[in-house]
C-alpha cells in the first residue's frame, strides 16, 4: 500500500496566498527580486498588478547606506520571465502572466533651474514700470513667494507655476505684454512639460 503525502501549502505573500497553476499544481515563474526598495509598489504572480499613486514632495529618498559594503547589493536573477531591481525609489514594477504596472505618482514641487529663478527676478524689476494695480500687485506678491520657495528650498510647487504662467499668458493683462514675462512663460512652460 503507497501512502501519498498531502501536497504543502502554498506560501502567503504579502498577506496573500499564491495560488496553484490550475492545470499541473506548478506554480507560474515571474517572481521579482529588489535589492533596495524606498517607495513604489511590486506584484508578482499570475495575475499581478502593482500600482503607485503616491504624492512625492521633495525629492527621492537616497538609497539606503550599506553596512561594509561600497556597492550596491548583489541581486539574484530571478526566473524566467521575472524581474531584478537593485534599487528602487518609487515607481511600479510586476511580473507574471498578466503583469500590470502603472505608476500615477505625483510631484507637487518642481527642481527650478537658475533660468526660471533669473527670469521671475527680472520680470519683478519690471513691474514697476507698468501703473499699479490689483493685478500688479497680486502677481508680484506670487512672484516674491516663488523666489523665496526657489531660494530656500532650489524646488517651487507646480500649482504656483500654473498660476503664474495662465496670468501672464492671457496676453489681455498689462504685464503679459512685457517681454520678460513672455520669458517666465517660457521658463514655466519648459519645466512643466519635462523639458527644463
Amino acid at each position: 500500500m503507497t501512502v501519498q503525502e498531502p501536497a504543502p501549502e502554498p506560501e502567503p505573500v504579502h498577506g496573500r496566498e499564491v495560488a496553484d497553476d490550475a492545470a499541473g499544481g506548478n506554480r507560474a515563474g515571474g517572481g521579482i527580486s529588489i535589492g533596495v526598495l524606498t517607495g513604489g509598489a511590486v506584484a508578482a504572480g499570475e495575475r499581478a498588478a502593482a500600482e503607485d499613486r503616491s504624492v512625492r514632495d521633495g525629492r527621492p529618498a537616497p538609497a539606503l547606506p550599506l553596512a561594509g559594503a561600497a556597492e550596491a547589493p548583489a541581486v539574484p536573477t530571478s526566473s524566467a520571465g521575472g524581474i531584478s531591481i537593485g534599487v528602487m525609489a518609487g515607481g511600479a514594477a510586476a511580473a507574471g502572466a498578466d503583469a500590470r504596472a502603472l505608476d500615477a505618482s505625483t510631484q507637487p514641487a518642481l527642481d527650478a533651474p537658475p533660468e526660471l529663478r533669473a527670469a521671475l527676478g527680472t520680470l519683478r524689476q519690471h513691474l514697476p514700470l507698468l501703473t499699479a494695480t490689483d493685478e500688479t500687485s497680486e502677481i508680484d506678491a506670487r512672484l516674491a513667494d516663488a523666489e523665496e520657495e526657489i531660494d530656500g528650498t532650489g524646488r517651487v510647487r507646480r500649482d504656483r507655476l500654473q498660476w503664474l504662467r495662465d496670468r501672464l499668458d492671457l496676453g489681455t493683462t498689462a504685464v503679459a505684454g512685457l517681454a520678460s514675462a513672455t520669458a517666465v512663460v517660457q521658463q514655466i512652460t519648459q519645466l512643466l512639460s519635462g523639458q527644463g
